[in-house]
């Protein structure tokens, strides 16, 4: 029995997501303790989650009663951290989980799906898996802004759905509430995938309400530290949340991860105190790798900073599509490795990993994660020594 045959083609053929490892796995390939590593590359926070968590976990007896279906608590707790009623809440495991009920809810079979790379790859991963066509509008070289015109001449009646990250990963910029509006009157879904809020500021959910195309996705992985627990959560207008709650997995949010939850909005002064912290590193980590001078950086309003090789770019722009780079891309598909590829794998030698992606745009760029200060401090000493 030929069991592909009975698959469906387009996914015997597509690219799976690229995830980053764990520290235990880390330590394994470098042969160094998990206290060894320095892990920049998974944008987690590296102070942990609120001690409350662990407390309220060890606390709780009852593990072996399923969950509940309609995350009553946890919507409540949510209503007011969020600041809307909870009947615009819906929660998943992860925003990931989100992202795949969205498009099980309005794709059919050969819709479209608009994506403004470079962005978050579980985009067009989930719309592929879904079944949905994706249809890329890069955005501007530069800057990283969208390219609105290019979204707007790209939508058509088979377009469903607009992701939109802010701030955006990698690129950690953040997009305009006007810039939001005017892809909402195309009348297609615009998911606004807000996963680095709490470092930013800037948020859209607001507005969730009087849009019926207006969707809004946070998580609890970055700012609250429980990206091994997988929690998110949405804002989307009434009807919306009524549908996805009838088709969500019924016990999709796990018991101790809505104990974790609570407990982290208990403790949400010290969360907020962490939040400040990363901050505060990130404006130091910034200017420590600018102090390098061949490193171009992109200004973050995130948890992480985009940087990339100055003598493969235009020296007169922050530009990265370049000729030069291009070329690296090319390079790297017979074989040869970019620089940045390159000082990426001499970083993991030394135990410390920072985040590579292997694409046209940003073959000669890494994204860092903002650490604690002493991860600051010995991945410049690292970088110094690999250039």
């Amino acid at each position: 029995m030929d069991v592909e045959k009975l698959i469906r083609p387009e996914l015997t053929t597509m690219e799976g997501y690229a995830p980053i490892e764990p520290v235990e796995v880390l330590g394994q390939r470098t042969k160094l303790p998990p206290e060894g590593i320095v892990k920049l590359d998974g944008n987690e926070n590296p102070y942990g989650c609120s001690p409350k968590v662990y407390e309220a976990l060890a606390a709780y007896s009852r593990y072996h009663i399923y969950p509940d279906p309609e995350q009553r608590d946890l919507r409540e707790a949510l209503e007011t951290y969020v600041g809307m009623s909870r009947r615009h809440i819906l929660c998943g495991s992860g925003s990931d989980e989100l992202i795949d009920l969205v498009l099980r809810l309005f794709l059919e079979p050969g819709d479209e799906v608009i994506n403004c790379p470079p962005t978050f790859g579980m985009y067009p991963f989930s719309a592929n898996v879904c079944g949905g066509k994706v249809i890329d509008v890069p955005r501007i070289d530069g800057s990283f802004a969208l390219d609105l015109s290019g979204i707007k001449g790209a939508v058509n009646s088979k377009t469903k759905v607009i992701f939109i990250a802010s701030p955006n990963n990698p690129t950690a910029n953040t997009v305009r509430e006007q810039e939001i509006m005017q892809l909402l009157d195309t009348g297609r879904i615009v998911v606004v995938d807000e996963a680095y809020f709490e470092f930013s500021g800037a948020t859209v959910a607001s507005l969730t309400p009087n849009h019926p195309n207006l969707i809004v996705l946070r998580t609890f992985s970055k700012w609250a530290g429980l990206a091994g627990l997988r929690i998110g959560y949405g804002v989307f207008p009434v009807e919306i949340v009524n549908h996805l709650m009838r088709i969500k997995q019924p016990y999709n949010i796990n018991t101790a991860a809505q104990i974790a939850v609570l407990a982290s909005l208990a403790d949400i002064d010290y969360l907020r105190d962490n939040v400040a912290r990363i901050v505060a590193e990130r404006r130091r980590l910034f200017g420590r790798l600018q102090e390098l001078g061949w490193l171009r950086l992109y200004p973050s309003r995130a948890n992480f900073i985009l940087c990339c090789l100055r003598h493969h770019s235009d020296t007169s722009s922050f530009g990265i599509a370049s000729e030069a780079k291009q070329s690296d891309s090319a390079q790297d598909k017979l074989g040869e490795e970019s620089h940045a590829k390159k000082i990426w794998r001499q970083l993991q030698e030394k135990g410390i990993f920072v985040r590579y992606f292997d694409s046209p745009r940003l073959a000669d760029c890494l994204r860092i994660s903002v650490g604690k200060p002493e991860d600051t401090d010995v991945l410049v000493e690292a970088l110094k020594d690999v250039c």
